[in-house]
């Protein structure tokens, strides 16, 4: 994630969480791309990725963006930057370079053709003031697209499964409490035009299905989640013996013939004036 998340970011910044980021950026790679596209990022654009994480929305941008395109992708975690430009250099990007830095203090640079991130504003203390600083760094015309995480879809889709719906809003509670913002279509929409862009187009999103990556979604995020939800004692124990809860989950959906459901994303984009 970003520099600038607040302390109340519960994922723990592991090698273990590296990981997990790596699997979840693989199932939300389309949804991501598909945004990217429609909000016109493509060849030959210099692309600024802010809390660029373990590097796979860089190597996405790079990838639209062609050769003779570049990215540059930011995060203050000189641990994760590392990682990332070790998966870049494996995969062969060549367009892509990384950055330590603060997003809400970027340095100067050659004008960008696009800013885009994901799941970054949602756990900033100032997402507002960070879009305006961009105003220095995005060219006139330059696109914004960014896709945070909206859980209210995910809730609804799990009303029929009592144990996910436990789990979720445990989740939900604990990104809650922990200050970032877990439902972000008004914000986003409010947060563009207060950083002076236009209105941006929404897109709501929620990957659903029943192969085992879908299905083992849930407790890949929980069990990151668990040293940091201690204090919700009593949602915990709704949850049971945390050793069998893979087998009660996988369980309740064959019971009940469902899908499992990943979290849901709302895509924003819009273009400087």
């Amino acid at each position: 994630m970003a520099s600038e998340t607040p302390t109340s970011y519960v994922l723990d910044s592991i090698e273990t969480e590296h990981r997990r980021l790596v699997r979840q950026a693989w199932l939300l790679e389309p949804l991501t791309e598909r945004l990217f596209r429609e909000a016109g990022i493509g060849h030959g654009m210099r692309v600024l990725d802010l809390g660029c994480g373990m590097g796979d929305v860089s190597m996405l941008a790079a990838r639209l963006v062609g050769p003779s395109g570049r990215v540059v992708g930011v995060d203050r975690d000189a641990l994760v930057l590392a990682n990332a430009s070790q998966r870049a250099e494996a995969a062969g990007f060549e367009n892509i370079r990384f950055l330590q830095s603060d997003v809400a203090d970027l340095p100067s640079s050659k004008p960008f053709d696009a800013a885009v991130g994901r799941f970054i504003l949602a756990f900033l203390p100032d997402p507002v003031a960070v879009l305006k600083g961009l105003y220095t760094l995005v060219r006139s015309g330059g696109v914004f697209a960014f896709q945070e995480v909206s859980l209210a879809n995910t809730l609804a889709q799990t009303a029929h499964l009592p144990l996910r719906k436990n789990v979720w809003s445990l989740i939900h509670d604990t990104l809650a409490r922990g200050g970032a913002r877990i439902n972000n279509e008004l914000f986003l929409y409010r947060d563009f035009q207060a950083a002076g862009l236009p209105p941006p187009t929404l897109r709501n999103e929620l990957l659903l299905g029943d192969t085992p990556e879908i299905r083992s979604y849930l407790l890949d995020l929980l069990s990151a989640m668990w040293p940091r939800v201690g204090d919700y004692e009593s949602a915990r124990d709704k949850l049971g013996d945390f050793s069998t809860l893979a087998v009660r989950l996988d369980a309740e959906l064959d019971a009940n013939n469902s899908f499992a459901a990943c979290p849901g994303v709302v895509n924003a984009f819009s273009r400087r004036p």
